[in-house]
């Protein structure tokens, strides 16, 4: 159903997040010691990022920010620092805001879940890093640019968040029941409950949003650089083989949305 629209851009109304799931649990083929615990309904989803075409942004009127308005919590001090790393490289042409960065730098204290927490520093409204529409060196992250123009993956010049979003990495120490403990990483959808409380107060979220559910790959392969990232290479190889063994299970239903309504 379209409920409304944001910048001329059709909005849908997101589908309810409690629908059952099918996840999947193996042992990390490379450490015994590890296993993996996947959602599958979201790694065969369809979801893309629409940033730039279908995106309506976290905050109302500023769509053209995406997920970027409220700048990123670094995950450990290595993070920021490899942030700062590549915020140096870059140039005032491909960096809107490369003055106010350098002057003032990019980073400032602020607070998470009720813990002092560092993050990017926010500049009129959205990240340093975001070049706003009409900027002659291109509109969106600057760091993303940096990436392409140096041959990398973009999960290797930007903070950590900004990569793994809207995948969800929860790694935990599980009893295994026979005095040994291993540690489990689990693999979904982060959705707007994985914010916490203010989850429900941002304007829009792609992952539940049948505008973001038209890629032409499930999220698996689309994602597979990321992916790895996050649980390596052996584990993704089993994942991906599962994956393909179970390509017939029901699907997103925001993915079923998208295809009802032709959008993908």
């Amino acid at each position: 159903m379209r409920v409304s629209t944001d910048l001329g851009i059709p909005r849908y109304r997101e589908v309810d997040p409690d629908f059952a799931r099918d996840w999947i649990e193996f042992a990390d083929p490379a450490d015994p010691l590890k296993a993996v615990r996947a959602d599958l309904t979201w790694l065969l989803s369809s979801w893309t990022c629409v940033y730039g075409t279908a995106c309506h942004g976290v905050v109302e009127d500023r769509a053209t920010d995406g997920c970027c308005s409220h700048g990123a919590y670094y995950s450990d001090k290595g993070d920021e620092k490899r942030t700062e790393k590549y915020a140096a490289m870059l140039k005032r042409k491909d960096w809107q805001f490369a003055d106010i960065g350098r002057a003032k730098g990019i980073s400032v204290d602020d607070e998470l879940e009720g813990e002092p927490a560092r993050k990017t520093r926010v500049v009129d409204g959205a990240c340093v890093f975001l070049n706003r529409p009409g900027f002659k060196g291109g509109e969106g992250c600057a760091l993303h640019g940096l990436a392409l123009k140096l041959g990398k993956h973009p999960l290797e010049t930007k903070p950590d968040v900004c990569w793994q979003l809207p995948v969800r990495r929860v790694v935990e120490e599980i009893d295994r029941g026979d005095d040994v403990t291993v540690e489990r990483t689990s693999i979904g959808e982060f959705d707007r409950r994985g914010w916490g409380p203010g989850g429900e107060d941002l304007h829009w979220w792609c992952t539940s949003s049948p505008e973001a559910h038209t890629g032409s790959d499930p999220v698996v392969i689309s994602y597979g650089p990321e992916l790895v990232a996050l649980i390596g290479q052996a584990a993704y190889d089993e994942l991906l083989r599962l994956t393909k063994e179970r390509s017939g299970l029901p699907l997103h239903p925001a993915t079923v949305e998208a295809r009802a309504l032709g959008l993908a």
